[in-house]
C-alpha cells in the first residue's frame, strides 16, 4: 500500500480558513498602529451565501476587503471572480454595509486606512 504524502504547510483554502494572506498581515498591523477599533476578521455577513468580509465593524456597518493580486492574474481581475465579487458588494449594499476594497497601493500610505477608521468613528464613537 502506498503512504500519502504529508502535507507540510500547505495553506488550507481561503473559505472557512483562518489563514491570513500577506497582504492581510499588512493591513492588521497598520489597522492596529493607527488604533483603529476592533475588528471582527473574516465576518459572515449573509449566512444565506456564507459570505464572508476580511474584515468587519459590524456596529458601523463598516466592512473592508482586502484585494490581492490584480497584478498576477488572481481571482479578483478574472471574470467569474469579478463577477462574484460583484454580486457580493451589491448583496452587502442592499443591507446596508459600506464595504472599503483595498489594495496593495493604496495599502502602501497611511491616509487611506485614516479614513476609514475616522469614518468608523464618526458612526460609533468610543468612549
Amino acid at each position: 500500500m502506498k503512504k500519502k504524502a504529508a502535507r507540510k504547510n500547505v495553506p488550507r483554502q481561503r473559505h472557512g480558513s483562518p489563514q491570513m494572506s500577506s497582504l492581510e498581515k499588512v493591513f492588521a498591523i497598520k489597522w492596529r498602529a493607527i488604533g483603529g477599533q476592533v475588528l471582527q476578521l473574516e465576518y459572515r455577513f449573509d449566512p444565506l451565501r456564507r459570505w464572508r468580509f476580511d474584515a468587519a465593524h459590524p456596529a458601523s456597518m463598516v466592512a473592508i476587503e482586502v484585494e490581492g493580486g490584480l497584478h498576477c492574474g488572481g481571482r479578483h481581475i478574472q471574470a467569474a471572480g469579478y463577477e462574484a465579487d460583484c454580486q457580493k458588494y451589491n448583496a452587502a449594499a442592499l443591507l446596508g454595509w459600506t464595504v472599503f476594497r483595498l489594495t496593495a497601493k493604496s495599502l502602501k500610505g497611511w491616509e487611506n486606512l485614516e479614513a476609514i477608521r475616522r469614518h468608523i468613528e464618526r458612526l460609533c464613537p468610543t468612549t
